[in-house]
C-alpha cells in the first residue's frame, strides 16, 4: 500500500468520524422491474393534508400564552416538515419511474409524457413553497394523470378509487 493510498484512507475515515456521513437511499438501478406509481400519489396526498391542516391551524392571538404560541410553531414547523418531505418523495418516486421505467417506445406512444413529468417537478415544487391547498391538489391532480399513463404503459386500465385518507381524493389503480 503506497503512502499516498494510505493517507488518504485515513484522511477519509478521520473526516466520517468527525462528519458522520449521510445515509443514501436510491432505487435499485438493476433494474429490477418493479415500479409503482402509488408511493408518490400517497406522497402527494400527504403534501395536501399537510395543507389542510396548516389552513386549519389556529394562528394564537397577541394575548396568547406561551405555551399556546409554542404549540403552534411546534405544530407549523411538523407540518411543514412533513410536507417538504413528501413534496420530495413525490419528486424521488416519479424521477425514479420516468429515468428506470420509461423508454424511448414508451414516450414515442405517450409523447405527452415528458411534459407531464415536467410539470409534476414544477408543481411539486410550488406546492412545497407555499400553502395553498389549489397547488396542493394540482400536485395529487398531476400525479394521478401520471399514475394513469404508467399503468397504460403496462397495458393497464385504471380505476380511481377513493383514498381513505384523511385528505380526502382518489388512489389510480391498475384493474386486472
Amino acid at each position: 500500500m503506497s503512502a499516498l493510498t494510505w493517507s488518504t484512507g485515513f484522511a477519509n475515515r478521520l473526516f466520517d468520524a468527525v462528519v458522520a456521513p449521510r445515509a443514501v437511499y436510491a432505487h435499485c438501478d438493476i433494474p429490477c422491474g418493479i415500479y409503482d406509481p402509488h408511493e408518490a400519489q400517497i406522497a402527494a396526498l400527504t403534501v395536501l393534508r399537510m395543507d389542510q391542516l396548516i389552513a386549519d391551524l389556529a394562528h394564537p392571538g397577541p394575548d396568547a400564552k406561551l405555551e399556546d404560541r409554542a404549540a403552534y410553531v411546534s405544530k407549523m414547523s411538523r407540518y411543514t416538515a412533513v410536507k417538504e418531505q413528501h413534496a420530495e418523495k413525490v419528486k424521488s418516486e416519479v424521477r425514479v419511474i420516468w429515468g428506470d421505467y420509461f423508454t424511448p417506445d414508451h414516450v414515442k406512444a405517450n409523447p405527452q409524457a415528458h411534459d407531464m413529468v415536467w410539470q409534476i417537478m414544477k408543481q411539486a415544487s410550488k406546492a412545497r413553497q407555499g400553502i395553498a391547498l389549489d397547488d396542493a391538489q394540482a400536485l395529487v391532480t398531476a400525479v394521478q394523470a401520471f399514475a394513469e399513463l404508467f399503468w397504460k404503459t403496462k397495458g393497464a386500465k385504471t380505476q380511481r378509487l377513493p383514498s381513505m385518507q384523511k385528505s380526502g381524493g382518489e388512489i389510480v389503480y391498475p384493474m386486472a
